[in-house]
């Protein structure tokens, strides 16, 4: 009967040593490399890209300022300097897209965005929103590139 009772009170701590506790996988290299602080997180920059206030009505000229966009895109993304760009939905807002830029402050993001030839051209315009995320946001990246059939 004892040997049942020290079985049943010591059963349920033997499986608790085995639990992983926060840090266990912790890879020092790997989060000094994305720049992670303690809590793996760091500082990134949105962007809430809407309707600008420009009335370009010229379709050829608007769809060459559009691909210049989309060129813009890969250009910053292959630099590492913009890890997420996507179009939102139509919305009664007018939001059109957003981008999150690795960049720490707000004049280098809009140094950035200067390169861009619908919000240079002022179809797009751009609102800038300092965002705290997981460091490891860049990390989708590649798996990203192994799903991708098409480049816009």
């Amino acid at each position: 009967m004892l040997r049942l009772l020290l079985l049943l009170v010591l059963v349920p701590f033997a499986g608790n040593a085995q639990t992983k506790l926060p840090g266990d996988n912790y890879n020092q290299s790997l989060a000094d490399s994305l720049g992670a602080d303690q809590y793996g997180m760091r500082l990134y920059q949105f962007v809430i890209l809407k309707t600008g206030d420009s009335a370009i009505t010229d379709k050829d000229k608007v769809a060459a300022i559009f691909k210049g966009h989309m060129e813009n895109i890969s250009k910053l993304v292959a630099a590492n300097k913009l890890i997420v760009a996507g179009p939102f939905a139509k919305n009664p807002q007018q939001y059109r897209g957003l981008f999150i830029f690795t960049t720490k402050t707000k004049e280098a993001t809009e140094a950035l965005l200067a390169s861009d030839p619908a919000v240079k051209s002022g179809l797009l315009k751009a609102e800038i929103y300092g965002w705290y995320g997981s460091a490891a946001l860049p990390m989708y990246l590649p798996v990203h590139k192994q799903i991708e059939k098409t480049n816009h």
